[in-house]
């Protein structure tokens, strides 16, 4: 599994010279994200001369998406926009690069493994399945979203779908203005190159070059689309179902041991805290945020009324004394004549004196049934805790209609995120 990364600047990757097995030519790559566990990786390549390499067997399902420059696959040249998917253990035709292009390079569930053959003619592995995929991106028209759910002005182009894991590569457009006002969270991956435009989110801003890998589960949200839209190439090892949240928090905190005032300063902070202050979002943005609101109370949707963080009243501090509420109730209680009938019952004699004071505690007052929402357990995958995967909670996992809907995880922090952009707690 792949690291989360969000969000980043490919300006901050360094070059290394690309692993393209069997090519002639030469060329340079930035790692955008790499799982170390089975190759699986996401790049971004530059050839600086012409580049070549014959008809071969890809070790891994590998795409080739052209940014500028130019493409050309089994004798059929194309420019920008062009995308090749082939699948693992199924023979390609040649395929060349002329000096200065510019691509996005994908490899999944194998490493840069290429195995030469006489011709696309040849030979599959066994249980290879699916064709190659040759398509021209600027020629196909683009389509509305057809997911019930987001606002209208969000519009995609599929360039692959695997029939049976649903895995997809797709570029996605989000028109001026489009906007959402929820978080999601979904049972797959998602990752996305950012190829045009200007977006803001919780973790940062959107422009070109910018990049995600965002491991199934992790929330995110409260996108509102810039001057002139944005557009992505977007990636997903499933069906992207959209799970959404509202009103979200988060709160953490400790005691210092060896630093702060005295050593022992105690603090803590939540995701309230972390938007008040003057990264927080533009009256525009907000405005953005509040149509998305109207919207969805236009068709229907359960859908509460939208708070920005730093706003109003801190959610985290209400759940805090609602906690410390329903403990009192089920800690004890007292009876009115200054008799604690709590655990315990203050004797502190250690002798027997004839009397069941657990019935006598028991006298009609049974522990008061709290609602907290759904069962925590409810909220994972059966195999969650029991699979080849328990170890690594970012792993997605196979879901259908009527399963239940697994919870979030906690990724407030990914590993790697630099954006040029804001990036604060709003969303969280």
């Amino acid at each position: 599994m792949r690291p989360h990364v969000e969000l980043i600047q490919e300006d901050d990757y360094v070059w290394h010279s690309a692993e393209l097995v069997g090519g002639e030519g030469r060329a340079d790559e930035r790692r955008l994200s790499v799982d170390e566990e089975d190759g699986s990786s996401s790049l971004r390549i530059d050839f600086h001369t012409d580049w070549g390499r014959g008809p071969g067997i890809h070790h891994a399902d590998t795409e080739y998406y052209v940014l500028s420059g130019s493409m050309t696959y089994d004798g059929r040249e194309m420019g920008k926009g062009a995308y090749v998917y082939v699948p693992k253990g199924v023979p390609a035709g040649a395929i060349t690069f002329r000096e200065g292009s510019r691509i996005l390079h994908y490899r999944e569930y194998g490493d840069a493994g290429f195995d030469r053959v006489d011709s696309p003619a040849a030979p599959r592995w066994d249980g290879a399945r699916e064709d190659v995929i040759v398509l021209d991106s600027e020629a196909m028209n683009w389509d509305a979203v057809p997911n019930a759910g987001p606002m209208p002005g969000l519009f995609i182009k599929y360039l692959h779908i695997d029939p049976i894991t649903g895995f997809y590569t797709r570029l996605v457009h989000a028109q001026e203005g489009w906007a959402d006002h929820r978080l999601a969270h979904h049972p797959c991956y998602e990752e996305a190159y950012t190829t045009q435009g200007l977006m803001e989110y919780n973790f940062g801003t959107l422009d070109l070059g910018t990049y995600f890998f965002r491991p199934a589960r992790v929330k995110h949200g409260h996108f509102t689309s810039m001057e002139g839209g944005a557009t992505w190439l977007l990636r997903s090892d499933g069906e992207l179902r959209n799970w959404y949240t509202q009103n979200e928090w988060l709160r953490w905190g400790g005691e210092a041991i060896n630093y702060g005032e005295g050593g022992g300063m105690r603090w803590s902070q939540s995701s309230h805290d972390l938007a008040d202050r003057p990264t927080r979002r533009s009256a525009e943005d907000l405005r953005t945020l509040r149509r998305a609101l109207e919207y969805q109370r236009e068709t229907g949707a359960n859908d509460g009324d939208y708070i920005p963080h730093g706003q109003g009243t801190d959610p985290s501090l209400t759940a805090i004394a609602k906690a410390l509420d329903i403990a009192r109730l089920q800690g004890g209680h007292d009876d009115g004549h200054g008799h604690d009938h709590g655990h315990g019952h203050g004797h502190g004699h250690g002798h027997d004196d004839g009397h069941d004071h657990d019935e006598e505690h028991r006298h009609g007052h049974e522990p008061r049934a709290v609602d907290w929402g759904a069962d925590f357990a409810t909220l994972e995958h059966p195999d969650q805790r029991t699979d080849a995967h328990a170890h690594n909670w970012g792993r997605g996992r196979p879901w259908k209609e009527g399963d239940a809907i697994p919870g979030p995880i906690i990724s407030s922090l990914p590993v790697r995120s630099r954006s040029r952009g804001r990036w604060d707690g709003d969303g969280m």
